[in-house]
């Protein structure tokens, strides 16, 4: 599988949201009118939207009799067998494109009109498109395809100032990923890479996924489609001999 690929090390991330914002300058996003989320927590807006495509997520623990921060640079994963795309597809065709060259997944906005949003959002195992109530749009991190095109690297990349965004071939950034996660298992025992097989943007964590985010790991099965949907629901018994 070749294609491009983002490795983000969450261990290196200081929460600096200098990703979040390059993203909204390189793509001319408006501002988003948010209030603050609760004391010492600086994550703003409170959650993804229309014109927040990246966002990076604060999540405050107790452990140890210690106060925790775990920050996680939150974005659509681009998923190599994208279940977005496959309910796209039975509504209309184009509307959802993987790119062939990169892997990128990419929305195109007024195809997109047409296919119902509340199937688009359950289909997705990270929880990541978001709907402009006005227009009826919807939008996402788009791995700054132009960008990539031309040589350069994707805005938040290019601006991270710790090394906590990377991005580059697949294969290399997967390389780079297993070979730091063997580093920082020397002392956190419990790190990890999350969803690797299955998706362009692999997070390493520390941590138990579910202190960083909700959905830092997916929620069902990756490159599900609607027919196998369907197989589990109608025949249950096909399906787990299937896996056999």
């Amino acid at each position: 599988m070749g294609g491009k690929s983002f490795f983000i090390d969450t261990s290196r991330c200081t929460a600096c949201r200098g990703c979040q914002i390059a993203c909204k300058e390189w793509h001319g996003l408006p501002a988003t009118k948010t209030t603050q989320v609760g004391w010492g927590n600086h994550q703003n807006p409170k959650d993804l939207n229309f014109y927040t495509y990246k966002l990076v997520r604060f999540s405050e623990h107790e452990r140890n009799g210690k106060v925790v921060w775990y920050f996680f640079p939150d974005q659509c994963r681009h998923c190599l067998e994208p279940p977005c795309k496959d309910v796209a597809d039975g509504y209309v065709k184009g509307a959802i494109v993987k790119d062939p060259e990169t892997g990128a997944v990419i929305y195109n906005l007024e195809k997109l009109k047409k296919v119902p949003f509340d199937e688009l959002l359950d289909a997705c195992p990270y929880h990541i498109p978001r709907q402009d109530p006005k227009t009826g749009m919807v939008a996402k991190c788009d791995m700054c395809i132009d960008r990539v095109k031309a040589g350069l690297l994707p805005m938040c990349v290019k601006t991270c100032p710790t090394g906590a965004m990377n991005f580059g071939d697949r294969e290399e950034m997967l390389a780079l990923a297993k070979k730091r996660l063997a580093e920082v298992k020397k002392k956190f025992p419990n790190a990890q890479l999350l969803d690797a097989d299955s998706v362009r943007v692999i997070y390493l964590v520390l941590d138990d996924p579910k202190l960083y985010h909700e959905y830092a790991v997916a929620s069902k099965d990756v490159g599900i489609t609607r027919k196998v949907a369907l197989k589990k629901l109608f025949d249950p018994m096909g399906w787990l001999q299937s896996l056999v």
